[in-house]
């Protein structure tokens, strides 16, 4: 059986948590094994600071056919080297299991990290494929994947990637994404949701955790793409803005959500449980995998 199920079109579903990375690592352990128990076939974790890498070796040691990827190794922090290293390493453990996130990250996060000053982003990405193709252990296309939300990162992941893993997108930017980068490329969106049946408390939950985004160009700039308007993304988020992105609701009505990025176009969804930050809310996973397998 093949052990790599995201190369394939297909339409699978993963988790996607912060929390992956928690120090206690036999605690993350023990979720990815219930997890990949549940039905989930990725788990994705964002690549941060700090023990991008080790991360992804608690995930993939505890688990036996779940794909581990990065959701996104930031391209400032993680010289291309280091990179290719890593994933010859975890590679060489786990055949086929390990996918390479990549991403260009952000302007104001990048500068007031002290990451350099941040600008093309395109060319920076690019000369960072050159130099994974280039090394001693090259990363093969095939596994690693680009975030990329504008056209032309989109064009770029469908020529020199596995495909596309875009974050805090509509299943509309979905079907964009995959008229853009055509049929042979891989297409893996992010997509946040609140186990809530109540407008109130599941907006606010869900506003909460778009707070930052609302503040960071590359977002704003792609969902005013999409057609929402400059008192969308003002003052926390408008209700038109928060119920596009974040699928709230019932087990059923998250389902539905993730339903209209497959039939859009996407092979993949990962879900990202909001409300629980720090946690594995392995209950709430367990319901929602429950009725995505139904």
């Amino acid at each position: 059986m093949s052990v790599r199920p995201l190369r394939a079109a297909g339409r699978s579903f993963g988790l996607w948590a912060g929390a992956f990375r928690l120090d206690d690592r036999a605690l993350v352990a023990d979720a990815a094994a219930a997890l990949e128990d549940m039905g989930y076939a990725a788990l994705w974790y964002p690549g941060g600071l700090r023990r991008t890498f080790e991360t992804a070796a608690v995930l993939l040691e505890a688990t036996s056919r779940a794909v581990v990827a990065t959701g996104i190794a930031n391209i400032w922090v993680n010289p291309p080297a280091e990179s290719a290293e890593a994933f010859a390493r975890l590679d060489a453990a786990h055949p086929g299991r390990f996918l390479l996130g990549l991403g260009a990250s952000h302007g104001p996060m990048v500068e007031r990290s002290g990451l350099g000053r941040y600008e093309r982003p395109l060319a920076k990405m690019r000369g960072y494929l050159d130099e994974l193709d280039a090394s001693a252990t090259p990363v093969p296309p095939k596994d690693r994947i680009i975030g990329a939300l504008g056209p032309k990162m989109l064009a770029l992941s469908a020529e020199r990637s596995l495909g596309t893993h875009p974050y805090l997108v509509t299943p509309e930017h979905t079907a964009r994404i995959r008229a853009a980068v055509g049929a042979g490329a891989r297409v893996m969106p992010e997509q946040g949701v609140v186990l809530d049946s109540d407008p109130a408390s599941a907006r606010a939950t869900a506003r909460e955790a778009l707070a930052m985004y609302l503040g960071l160009p590359n977002y704003v700039n792609n969902w005013l793409r999409l057609g929402f308007t400059e008192d969308d993304v003002a003052n926390g988020g408008s209700d038109r803005l928060v119920d596009a992105l974040i699928a709230w609701g019932t087990p059923e009505q998250i389902t539905a959500r993730v339903r209209a990025h497959h039939d859009a176009g996407a092979d993949h969804v990962c879900l990202q449980i909001l409300g629980a930050p720090g946690e594995l809310p392995l209950d709430t996973a367990r319901s929602l995998a429950a009725a995505l397998l139904d």
